[in-house]
C-alpha cells in the first residue's frame, strides 16, 4: 500500500514567511490554485481513504483533491494531524533568531505551546493506528492532507533523520511524498527471545576490547602511560 502526504497550499502567512501554526487561515488565490493543480495530477490515482488536518487550509486542499477523483472516499478529519503550536511565536517572522534558536530545542515545548515530542506523540499514533486499520482492510492508496511540521515527523517515522536533516527539511506548498505502508521493521516492543541475548552476549568481549584499544591510543597521543597513572 502507497501513503501519500501532502501539504497544504499556500496561505497569505505562509507568502510573507511567518509562522502559521495553529493559526486557522483559509488558502489565499495561489494556495486555491496550488490545490486545483495538485488534484488534478492526482487525478489518476484512487484513493481509498483520505485524511485531514481539521485546519481549515488542509481540509480545502484535500477537497480539491476530491473534486478531480472520479468516486472520491470521504474526507476523514483526525485532530492528530494538526499542526504544532508554536506559542509565543504564532505569526512572528520564521526568522526570528529566538525562534531559529528555540528550533533545536526538540525536547523542550514552545513557550505556550508543543514540544516536537509532543507532536511526534499524536503524529505515530495515528499512523501506528493507521497500521492497524490497514492490516483489517485492502486499501492501496491513503491520502492525508497536513502541515509541513507533520509532514516532517511523517518522514522522520520512515527514514530517520539526523538533528541538522530534521531541523532544515521542509516541504513546499501541495508538494507530495510517497511512502510505502505500513513500514516494515517498526520496533514491536518485545522482550529480547535467549537467541538475541545470546547474539549480544558475544558481542560483548569485543566491545570491551574496543573501549580498551580506544583508551591506550587516547593515552599513547596524550603522552602519558597506563603505568603512570598507577604511581
Amino acid at each position: 500500500m502507497k501513503l501519500y502526504v501532502m501539504r497544504h497550499g499556500q496561505t497569505s502567512r505562509n507568502k510573507i514567511n511567518h509562522v502559521l501554526g495553529r493559526s486557522d487561515l483559509p488558502l489565499d488565490h495561489t494556495g486555491i490554485g496550488q490545490a486545483a493543480t495538485a488534484g488534478i495530477k492526482l487525478g489518476n490515482i484512487h484513493f481509498d481513504a483520505i485524511y485531514s488536518s481539521p485546519m481549515k487550509r488542509a481540509y480545502q486542499t484535500a477537497e480539491a483533491v476530491c473534486k478531480y477523483q472520479t468516486n472520491p472516499a470521504p474526507i476523514l478529519v483526525d485532530k492528530r494531524l494538526i499542526e504544532q503550536n508554536f506559542g509565543i511565536f504564532e505569526g512572528l517572522s520564521r526568522e526570528d533568531e529566538t525562534y531559529q534558536a528555540e528550533k533545536k530545542e526538540y525536547f523542550k515545548p514552545f513557550e505556550g505551546g508543543e514540544s516536537y515530542l509532543d507532536v511526534a506523540a499524536r503524529v505515530y499514533n495515528f499512523l501506528d493506528d493507521l497500521t492497524k486499520e490497514s492490516c483489517k482492510t485492502k486499501r492501496e492508496n491513503i491520502l492525508i492532507t497536513t502541515h509541513g511540521g507533520i509532514a516532517r515527523l511523517i518522514e522522520n517515522y520512515f527514514n530517520g533523520m539526523s538533528n541538522d536533516d530534521f531541523r532544515t527539511y521542509f516541504m513546499k506548498n501541495c508538494e507530495v511524498r510517497i511512502y510505502d505502508f505500513p513500514k516494515k521493521r517498526i520496533d514491536q516492543l518485545e522482550a529480547l527471545d535467549e537467541f538475541e541475548l545470546e547474539q549480544l552476549e558475544n558481542k560483548i568481549p569485543e566491545l570491551e576490547q574496543e573501549k580498551k584499544e580506544m583508551k591506550t591510543e587516547r593515552w599513547h597521543c596524550s603522552g602519558v602511560r597506563p603505568s603512570d597513572l598507577k604511581k
